[in-house]
């Protein structure tokens, strides 16, 4: 894999060539600036922007007024490579708050080892409805410390309007959710997205998360998907990284207004 043609292809496709993805959703292409618009509840956020020294802090401003004026907070979604260098520190400076690094890995989905399957006494589940969708919620709420209302939102929304597009999976121990994972398609593309693989602690070293990443990987491969792409914490890195996928980039969430 030519890491540097696959990042460039990244950026070219599923930043800069964004889709909505719900619809109370759209993507709004400014300037230099690419950004997702979403309803009440929902993300919103700059995914792509092409900026140096001489335009930034006007884009900046730009969207800070944009957001605020439709009364959503946001996340400028920052990645390493992005220009200008110090784009960051001007982030911070106009009152963003940066969140925890993320490394953004890749790998060829039919290089990911795709016959991993859960320990005996866990079956692996599709959430396709409300009481499916609530298990996800809860194994998330658990396994991150975190509140689950945005991603409630975001999965009931995506479900009832294409449910084709995101395969949401719990990993069920009897009727306990112990772990869960989504994926989404993006038509057009190249690539698949691995999203919120967690699972509880008392529950983690089972290779759990393993077999989820499996199950998913299967899942791309039969809609011809070509690459897997995941924002992984440090957590996951290393089990992604035994796996077969490489780190390109860094991506951190810079939040306005939360």
């Amino acid at each position: 894999m030519n890491d540097t043609a696959v990042l460039a292809a990244y950026d070219r496709q599923m930043r800069e060539g964004a889709r909505a993805d719900g619809p109370d959703t759209r993507i709004e292409r400014t300037g230099a600036v690419v950004r997702l618009v979403s309803g009440t509840g929902g993300w919103n956020a700059v995914l792509w922007s092409g900026l140096d020294e001489t335009d930034a802090q006007r884009a900046i401003e730009e969207q800070i007024a944009h957001f605020t004026g439709l009364g959503h907070e946001f996340e400028w979604k920052l990645y390493g490579h992005d220009r200008p260098a110090d784009l960051g520190d001007r982030l911070t400076a106009a009152g963003f708050r940066a969140e925890d690094e993320e490394t953004v890995m890749v790998a060829e989905t039919d290089r990911v080892a795709q016959d991993a399957e859960p320990p005996a006494g866990v079956r692996v589940v599709r959430a396709t409805d409300e009481a499916g969708v609530e298990l996800v919620v809860r194994v998330h709420e658990e396994a991150f410390g975190t509140d689950g209302t945005r991603l409630r939102h975001q999965l009931l929304t995506q479900l009832a309007a294409d449910p084709g597009a995101v395969l949401a999976v719990v990993a069920l121990a009897g009727d306990e959710p112990v772990s869960a994972a989504r994926l989404e398609l993006v038509p057009g593309t190249e690539f698949a997205g691995l999203w919120g693989g967690g699972t509880v602690e008392r529950w983690r070293g089972r290779g759990i998360y393993r077999a989820l990443v499996a199950h998913r990987a299967r899942v791309a491969a039969a809609h011809g998907c070509r690459y897997l792409q995941v924002d992984a914490s440090d957590m996951s890195r290393p089990i992604l990284q035994r796996l077969g996928f490489r780190a390109l980039t860094t991506t951190t969430p810079y939040l306005y207004g939360e």
